[in-house]
């Protein structure tokens, strides 16, 4: 079980996440919505390590990670993987070896340097790539893939790390409607067939209602909304996004279902009315 209390970060003057306090069960799977610079990727960033703490605690299984230095915090960032909006991968290096990276902080040092990967590691990235879709890409330099497809292959490489938790920043944010479909599909399956614990930050509403069982809404740093996809109701948007008027989710939305707009015009549901202050 993860556990934050009154987790605190700031940079200089400026506070990106203040006093964030919740739990999570083993398993289950988070979605974060809130608008740029709620303070959604600072959280992550924190849960991961990648971003120290300026005051609070994280706790993973009783365990204080928020603490954690040395080998021990090399063992969190293999125990907690994490994929990232911009993909992160080695544009030269070919897709096989990229998602073989996953694989550094179960190894040592030297193999890590020489780049000596094992059969059994080989192996297991066919087998990832071929559960993601694309393992006909193997042998290609992943620069020369398309976004949806790099982002299959980081997931891939955080399947190698063999996770308890997957920390995912936006990642879908910058691909289209079938390719967000596809890499959500994965997550979902992650989550679903190994039990993983997945957190993910997301700009679109549809998505966090069709995926997550638990939604987290964050505005300027702080969690103002913890509930489930029932519970988003227009009140809750309103203190999420802080906007008037109405929303209709279909403007930004990632799924491929949208009816066209005369369909809309028949039978479509009102869309969101947000009260003013």
């Amino acid at each position: 079980m993860f556990e934050l209390r009154d987790v605190t970060r700031k940079f200089g003057s400026k506070t990106a996440v203040e006093s964030v306090s919740f739990s999570i069960p083993t398993g289950q799977m988070v979605g974060v919505i809130g608008r740029s610079g709620a303070g959604k990727s600072t959280l992550l960033r924190m849960i991961n390590r990648l971003t120290d703490l300026s005051s609070g605690s994280v706790f993973f299984d009783g365990n204080e990670v928020s603490k954690l230095k040395g080998e021990a915090l090399r063992r969190w960032h293999r125990d907690c993987a994490m994929i990232f909006q911009q993909f992160n991968l080695v544009p030269r290096l070919d897709v096989l070896t990229n998602v073989m990276l996953g694989r550094l902080n179960h190894r040592s040092t030297a193999l890590s340097i020489l780049n000596i990967f094992s059969r059994e590691e080989r192996i297991m990235a066919i087998a990832a790539l071929e559960r993601l879709g694309i393992e006909q890409t193997a042998l290609q330099p992943a620069g020369t893939l398309s976004g949806g497809q790099q982002q299959r292959v980081a997931i891939a490489r955080a399947l190698m790390q063999q996770p308890k938790v997957l920390l995912a920043d936006e990642p879908i944010a910058s691909l289209d409607p079938l390719n967000a479909k596809i890499v959500m599909d994965a997550l979902r399956d992650i989550n679903e067939r190994e039990g993983i614990t997945v957190i993910t930050n997301l700009h679109t509403l549809d998505t966090a209602r069709t995926y997550c069982e638990r939604i987290i809404g964050m505005a300027n740093g702080r969690v103002v909304f913890d509930g489930t996809p029932a519970e988003l109701t227009s009140e809750a948007v309103n203190r999420i996004y802080g906007a008037d008027g109405a929303i209709e989710e279909s403007m930004t939305s990632t799924s491929i279902d949208i009816p066209s707009k005369a369909a809309r015009a028949v039978s479509a549901p009102a869309p969101i009315i947000l009260a003013g202050p």
